[in-house]
Parts: structure tokens; sequence; C-alpha cells
């Protein structure tokens, strides 16, 4: 990577957090000079044009340790398919049976103190019934059964807790399904929290769609799509699942589509075409060269031209093709962009230092 982008690249997420913050910033002049080009359609703008989705399991979960340990033993790999509370791996559990073993013990002596709390209070009260002793020393004896109950309680609690530590150390599948990532291997030492496995139920699959914000309320008026497979077969969605609300990074609106059980089978994470009969496919994004793009992570941005001014901009972007990349969202069809973000953003620096002179 040349000096000029590195430089870029580390300033690009500065600049985009502080994007519509420095309203009160003087205006920059014209960018006369900078080389420029017209953000153009990839395709024709017909409508049903297929849009990329992404498969995924309606139930999934990564299970992970609850428990500090050293793996043991793994008995399932990636493709096994599994039946509810059937054995996955197991941790050790030394740790925990001894903390299992001493609460045990600690409830043992709690109940033994219970009994001779409660013994206490009876023969007090007897005695105070014969008036041998003062109402004081029998409130005494009482708050000491009390204390005594109240301790036993806890020990049985922390017993309990003690008893699902060790429970903790053998991992077990949540329902029937397939081992989709085996994620550690025997003799490894886990921490609380750490990914172990994941398992998916092949029965439910549905697709997800990022389409532009703009598109959300034609598709809510018009909820209607078909799922397009590698083989050409056209699998219709029991819904149109539209998120009420858009990604504010993205600027774009998930689409979630379930499909019928008895569908194909698909696999979760594959992609698929999909069709909605009432807006435009991706084919109508519009399309910018990829050298025209900054990218740092998963951040992507381009300069965008607005009176004559280069200002940076967030996009989220799609397939790239030929040296093209579809934009998703964040710039539409026509709008100027800079060819070459290092320039403009050398431009913009210039004018800044230009500023500071006069200054």
């Amino acid at each position: 990577m040349s000096l000029r982008t590195s430089f870029l690249a580390g300033v690009l997420v500065a600049v985009l957090t502080g994007c519509g913050h420095g309203s009160d910033a003087p205006a920059l002049p014209r960018a006369e000079g900078l080389k420029t080009l017209t953000a153009g359609a990839s395709g024709a703008a017909a409508g049903g044009l297929p849009w990329d989705g992404v498969v995924e399991a309606v139930r999934s979960a990564t299970l992970s340790a609850q428990t500090a340990g050293r793996v043991t033993e793994v008995q399932v790999d990636v493709g096994d398919r599994v039946r509810a509370g059937q054995v996955l791996l197991r941790l050790t559990s030394v740790e925990q049976r001894a903390g299992s073993d001493a609460a045990r013990a600690q409830l043992m002596s709690a109940d033994a103190s219970l009994i001779d709390a409660e013994a206490n209070y009876r023969r007090v009260s007897a005695l105070l019934d014969r008036q041998y002793v003062s109402r004081a020393t029998v409130d005494q004896a009482r708050a000491q059964r009390d204390a005594a109950r109240a301790a036993r309680d806890a020990a049985r609690a922390q017993l309990a807790n003690a008893d699902q530590q060790t429970d903790y150390t053998v991992v077990r599948a949540p329902y029937d399904g397939i081992v989709g990532a085996r994620l550690v291997e025997p003799g490894e030492s886990l921490a609380a929290g750490q990914a172990l496995v994941s398992v998916y139920a092949p029965g439910g699959m549905r697709v997800q769609v990022q389409v532009p914000q703009d598109q959300a309320e034609t598709l809510r008026a018009s909820p209607q799509a078909s799922v397009l497979l590698d083989d050409g077969r056209r699998v219709e969605p029991e819904q149109v699942i539209v998120y009420p609300q858009a990604d504010a990074a993205t600027h774009s609106v998930t689409v979630r589509l379930p499909l019928p059980a008895s569908g194909p089978a698909l696999m979760p994470g594959t992609t698929v075409k999909v069709v909605f009969p009432a807006i435009g496919g991706e084919a109508a994004l519009p399309v910018v060269p990829a050298s025209a793009v900054l990218q740092r992570g998963e951040v992507s941005a381009v300069y965008v031209l607005r009176d004559g001014r280069p200002e940076l901009r967030q996009i989220r972007i799609g397939e790239r093709s030929g040296g093209m990349v579809r934009v998703i969202s964040g710039l539409k069809t026509g709008e100027t962009v800079a060819a070459d973000p290092v320039a403009a953003l050398e431009w913009m620096g210039a004018v800044r230092e230009g500023e500071k002179v006069r200054e």
C-alpha cells in the first residue's frame, strides 16, 4: 500500500464520523480540475431483476462454554446429525465437583445448626410458660433459629449453583439438528463465554436480503417475492417481512423471506437470487469504478461532488465485476463522484492548509 493510500485509509473513519457536524465551517471553493465521473446504471432498470440474498437457518445456535475448563472430549464433527440432549463435548470438572462437594458439606453443617437452633427455641419456649426464662431469652432463641434457617436456605442455593457449574461441563444439543461448525479441539483450555460448536435445525430456512431504504415502502405495499436457486428452480416464500427500521450506517433495509418446509434442502450461508416484482434489482443500481471507492474494513465511501465541492459519503457496496462496483445504498445514478479519492483528499487538505496560512 502506498503512503498516500495509507494516509487516506487512516483518516477515512475519522472523516466519516465528522460528517454532518461541521455546518459552521466555511464552505470550500469549487474543486476546479479535479477528475470526476458520473455514477451510471449497471443495466436496464426493469422491475423483477434479482437481488443477492443469503440463506440462514430459522433455528441456529452457537453454544458457548458456561464455565471455565479444558476440553477432554469432542464427540461430534461438522455435518453430524444430533438429537436433542445428545452430548456434544465434555470439559474437565475437577474444580466444579470440588465446589459441589464443598457446598454439600456446607449444607449439611447448616442443616445441623438449624436442627440445634430449633430444638433450643422449643426448650426456651417451654421454660417461658413456666416463667423460668425471660421474654428476651425467647426472642433471642427465635432470632437464632431464623438465622440458622436463612443460612440453610443460602447453603441450598449455593449447592444448586455449584451443581449447575458441574452440569455445564457437559455440553448437550439444544434440539435435533446438524452440527454447522466445530470450534474447539480436545486439550484446549476455555474461558467462560468461548464458542464451542454451532448447531442448526435443517427443517426451517429463510432468506435475508438488503434493499435500499427508499424501496421499503414499495415492498410493504406489494409484498411479493420469488427465490431463484442456482439450478434454476424457483421457490415462493411463505411471507415477505420488511424490517421496520433501516441500518443507519448503510441506509438499507433488511427483508426476511421464510421458506416453506417442503421446499428444497438449502445450506445456511449459501447465496441465492431474489426477485421482487414491485422493485428493480441490483442491475438498476448505480455503478462506479472500484478505484473511486475508499475502503477501511467494513466501511466504504466515495467523494461526491456537491456544488462542485467534494464531500465524503458512506456507501454500501454490492457485487464487483470487471473493475466496477455496484452501490446498493448511499449513491444515486447520475451523481458525480471523484475518480481519484486520494486526489480529492489531497485537494481538500491543500485548501485547508491555504486557509490556515491566510489566518
